[in-house]
């Protein structure tokens, strides 16, 4: 971890300076978005300028839908939606993972209508491939790491299923926001963690090759979560101890404590105004995978809180052109 990036804020006034570097308004393009590197010390961080709208896609989930079991985990049956192209897919194709937020403590496998994870579903699956957004067990009943046990049980499902699913097992992505970000970027670095990688389907990988993490918790040992009263709260109901400590658990449930070179792709979108998950974690996390020499993205929306809710103004880049900006990700790097 690089203890510099602990405590950048979206309001420290060097924050643009330092880094970022500014698109002019109507230049916005999703081929814009482009990997990081380092500089001046950090990572660089692409914001996008505003542009006209880009349409909404069709208003409910793109496809067919089915519900499956995917694993029994903590005592309790797990399912999946599994959406893919009408009349299935006609050979094995690539699969993206959705991880719901909600705290650890909430949530479910229906997809939120305006949301990036709603849009990026209609996408993946207008592609030709599949998208399963997955059940887990919550806390406080059940504590961690018993979610990231049934999402990396959820990847090797899919493997294990993979010809009758028609999922080409070398190429599966995942995408979560908040909670589920943090999820995401678990599995995306330690899925393969004996501690986590356990269960059903033993002998399947749980290895994904690409990651869109949505304002997810990075380190949950940092100061900064002195910000965020909800956020220390919820750990506490998931991991037995409030964010901001340090503690083996936190530090065992942090990302930014498994980054390596050889990471898969990443893309981080943060909302600037967060006041759940401050945008110090994600500009942190990305900076660290930047300098492990692996591939990795941060996308700033202005203008926006938690969930990227509008906040002092008009989100920008807009939900919809965030979704297209992870779906051309998700595209690219499983090979679309």
């Amino acid at each position: 971890m690089r203890p510099a990036a602990k405590g950048l804020s979206a309001h420290d006034p060097g924050y643009a300076r330092r880094s970022a570097r500014l698109l002019p308004a109507g230049a916005w393009d999703a081929g814009a978005v482009r990997s990081v590197r380092r500089l001046t010390g950090v990572a660089l961080v692409v914001v996008l300028g505003t542009a006209a709208g880009c349409g909404g896609g069709p208003p409910g989930p793109a496809g067919t839908e089915r519900t499956l079991t995917y694993c029994h985990v903590g005592g309790v049956s797990e399912t999946m939606r599994l959406w893919e192209p009408s009349g299935g897919p006609g050979r094995p194709v690539p699969a993206v993972v959705d991880i719901h937020g909600g705290g650890w403590v909430l949530g479910d496998d229906r997809l939120e209508p305006g949301t990036v994870d709603w849009a990026v579903e209609q996408g993946v699956v207008d592609h030709g491939w599949v998208f399963a957004s997955i059940d887990y067990p919550l806390a406080p009943v059940h504590r961690w790491p018993v979610q990231l046990q049934a999402a990396t049980c959820a990847v090797r499902y899919l493997r294990a299923e993979a010809a009758s699913l028609r999922v080409d097992g070398a190429h599966v992505g995942v995408i979560g926001a908040s909670a589920g970000g943090h999820l995401a970027a678990m599995l995306g670095l330690a899925g393969s963690d004996p501690a986590f990688d356990t269960g059903e389907h033993a002998g399947q990988s749980s290895a994904v090759q690409a990651v869109v993490d949505e304002f997810g918790p990075a380190d949950l040992t940092s100061p900064v979560w002195a910000q965020s009263p909800a956020l220390v709260q919820l750990s506490a109901e998931e991991f037995g101890v409030g964010a901001g400590q340090r503690s083996p658990v936190l530090v065992a449930a942090s990302p930014v404590t498994y980054v390596h070179h050889g990471a898969p792709p990443f893309l981080v979108v943060q909302g600037a105004e967060d006041r759940i998950v401050p945008p110090a974690q994600s500009v942190e996390l990305v900076d660290d995978l930047v300098a492990a020499g692996d591939s990795a993205t941060l996308l700033m929306v202005h203008h926006a809180g938690h969930g990227l809710v509008p906040s002092g103004g008009t989100p920008t880049p807009s939900v919809d052109q965030v979704a297209q900006v992870a779906t051309r990700f998700l595209v690219r790097t499983l090979g679309g």
